[in-house]
């Protein structure tokens, strides 16, 4: 049934439309306390389905929460024929109200209707050139939670003409303060394609800064858990973020749409097996990154199998079984032709045993049963029968072997790694001053090296898998990384998030065809979004000078801004003129990010201090007070401000290990305004850039 707005005296259609928001509001609020009303003391059996029942009953409370600043629905469709019915002439059409939530009436009618349900999909497809139906689309503006505007397209009258809208473009251009918001009101046809991909493949999404492939992917979650909910309430979701800054940028664009039971985490969150407390150079870095790795990882594993060399006699009662070594080897030779876990092929050892046994019993005339199978399978001589030729690895000691044994190292890399790159790795050579670790406690750990131990448990015990991984910023991943989250998704989905031209370490990403590969998704679909709506003309413009140096081949991203929004390159003689740049464009509304190389950084927040003026380390939350975040370049990535002053972009270049992964980070660096961008310097700016 439609939606009929409250009709108030007047015949003022924002009046109208303000009345329908109350009435709305009103209807969510009765929503939610009926939830908060439920008793559930007479249909529960059992306390752990009490317990289960009452949390269910939490979250859907906390969904159903009215956020006063968040517009309750953003937009409205007059379909000229009811959705699914027969298209006589004379039929009466619809109108939905749609928004971030389902809300309906003390009669279950629908008040506003998901921006994920099929009926709201022409919202964001619809066109002149195909008006998908829809007589009339309505877009609303707002302050705060204020309805203050309303904007409409006649999509299949052939007299209007097609138009941009001043709402959404207004919209895309709000300023940033706070955290990451929902673009659920900005959607664009080319990302809502993306967004409403089903569950069964995997989609990568190349995107320059401010295409929105970030939104993009944190709304595909919320679409998919819209339409496959019951499954991926059983098999989980999870969403992969760079670092700690940047998933607490994000963290509230979930929620806001209702969605609280996605997982957020980082690549180092999922294999955190041992605490990382060291680091590895860039070369060591490389090579435990490399694909390879995993096939030396698996030679050394399976080495600990061995072939019997004595038969194996097992005692039951009076009677003595006696099975030869060729029989006992046949049964190893056959687990590991199967290709199964190194774990559960060690499991399946001594039942393999105990039914061979069983055979020689029931050929003696014995009727045993499976109790008698079981115990055989834990007699002591199969016990240690098992233990000698297929014994239990530990893979953070196996790791720590290979990184510290030499000779261990070599065996099983030969002819995978080459002398040097095996040097490259180990912890402790002659004359390198590295002392080797004495136990896996006591090792210093770097995040490279989890990734190896990862890898180990994996091929010994199988890692659960996930239905749905969100993989953000993944040009910077290692192919060892890819695997690791690969294997959180084997009989899963992903949608893989990120932009070639900004890797920044020495491992970046190739091509998206092999990391891919790398994450076991060959089939994934590649999407490419090159229309910015974050960052202006001007900037973008200039930013993409890099690009010939840093990804040729991409098609540069276009700003579809009316806002052509301000640029300025301003030498100056120090930190002084840098901070009066801040000072300059906090009198505007919005945030602002002084990002600058990570060895700077020290050196201006002394100076912002010095000058009276607040700031905040990235991740924290802009207040009306301090409103200017002090960003090191290494952690820019992915964040966004309304205005940045850039300094000393050739100090960014240089903090790098190589010139290509410097001219990347510069050009995240240059990337992060929404309306300004100041780029304060000292010494020459990269050649490149002029």
């Amino acid at each position: 049934m439609p939606s009929t707005p409250s009709t108030p005296v007047d015949d003022d259609p924002l009046a109208r439309e303000r009345a329908h928001l109350a009435s709305s509001r009103g209807a969510l609020r009765a929503m939610r306390e009926d939830a908060e009303s439920l008793d559930i003391s007479d249909v529960t059996a059992n306390w752990v389905n009490a317990q289960i029942l009452e949390r269910q009953i939490e979250e859907r409370i906390k969904a159903l929460a009215d956020l006063s600043d968040t517009p309750l629905f953003f937009g409205r469709l007059d379909y000229l024929h009811a959705p699914g019915a027969e298209r006589a002439e004379g039929a009466e059409g619809e109108q939905f109200y749609i928004g971030r939530r389902h809300v309906h009436d003390g009669d279950g009618d629908p008040m506003v209707i998901d921006w994920r349900a099929p009926v709201s999909q022409p919202f964001y497809r619809a066109s002149k050139k195909d008006p998908m139906d829809v007589g009339l689309r309505r877009r609303f503006g707002y302050t705060g939670g204020a309805l203050t505007a309303y904007e409409d397209e006649h999509l299949s009258d052939p007299a209007e003409a097609a138009q941009t809208s001043k709402l959404l473009q207004r919209e895309i251009e709000r300023p940033r303060v706070g955290p990451m918001r929902d673009i659920v009101a900005t959607i664009q046809p080319e990302q809502d394609e993306i967004v409403r991909s089903g569950l069964g493949g995997t989609v990568c999404v190349q995107g320059g800064p401010g295409t929105g492939k970030t939104a993009v992917g944190l709304h595909r979650v919320a679409y998919l858990l819209y339409a496959h909910r019951e499954r991926l309430a059983r098999t989980g979701t999870l969403v992969i973020g760079p670092n700690r800054s940047f998933l607490h940028y994000i963290e509230q664009v979930l929620p806001a749409l209702g969605e609280l039971a996605v997982r957020q985490g980082t690549v180092d969150d999922l294999v955190a097996h041992v605490e990382v407390r060291g680091t590895d150079d860039a070369a060591a870095a490389v090579v435990k990154g490399d694909a390879r790795m995993a096939q030396v990882l698996r030679r050394a594993v399976y080495a600990h199998v061995s072939m019997p060399s004595e038969p194996l006699v097992v005692v039951r009662g009076s009677r003595r079984w006696r099975l030869p070594a060729y029989e006992l080897e046949e049964m190893i030779r056959e687990l590991l032709d199967r290709d199964i876990r190194y774990g559960a092929a060690r499991e399946a050892l001594p039942q393999r045993i105990a039914h061979a046994v069983l055979v020689q019993m029931e050929r003696s005339g014995e009727a045993p049963d499976d109790r008698v199978q079981d115990a055989v399978a834990r007699n002591s001589a199969v016990k240690a029968a098992v233990k000698e030729v297929w014994p239990a690895v530990d893979p953070a000691k196996l790791v720590l072997r290979l990184l510290t044994d030499a000779d261990f190292l070599a065996e099983h890399a030969k002819g995978v790694l080459s002398e040097d790159e095996q040097k490259t790795i180990l912890w402790a050579l002659p004359g390198s001053g590295r002392r080797p670790a004495r136990s896996v406690k006591a090792a210093r750990w770097s995040a490279a090296d989890a990734v190896l131990i990862d890898e180990a448990t994996d091929i010994v015990e199988r890692t659960p898998s996930l239905g749905h991984v969100v993989l953000d910023e993944a040009q910077d991943l290692s192919p060892m990384q890819y695997r690791a989250v690969g294997r959180r998704c084997t009989t899963g989905s992903a949608t893989v998030l990120g932009d070639l031209a900004q890797g920044t370490t020495p491992w970046a990403t190739r091509s998206w065809q092999e990391a891919l590969g790398h994450l076991g998704k060959t089939d994934a679909v590649i999407e490419e979004l090159t229309a910015g709506f974050r960052v202006p003309t001007d900037v973008i413009t200039y930013a993409s000078r890099l690009l010939p140096h840093i990804a040729p081949g991409l098609t540069p991203v276009a700003s579809v801004r009316e806002n052509p929004g301000f640029f300025d390159l301003r030498p100056v003689t120090g930190t002084a003129e840098t901070v009066a740049a801040c000072e300059e464009l906090l009198r505007n509304e919005g945030s602002t990010g002084l990002i600058a190389a990570d060895a700077r950084i020290p050196a201006l927040a002394e100076a912002l201090t010095a000058s009276g003026i607040g700031h905040l380390a990235p991740g924290e939350e802009t207040t009306a007070e301090t409103r200017l975040t002090l960003v090191p370049a290494s952690l820019a990535k992915g964040l966004e401000y309304d205005y940045v002053v850039l300094d000393e972009p050739q100090a960014v270049v240089d903090g790098e290990p190589d010139e290509r992964t410097g001219l990347r980070r510069l050009y995240v660096a240059l990337t992060r305004a929404v309306s300004g961008l100041i780029v304060t310097h000292t010494t020459p700016l990269p050649p490149q850039l002029t």
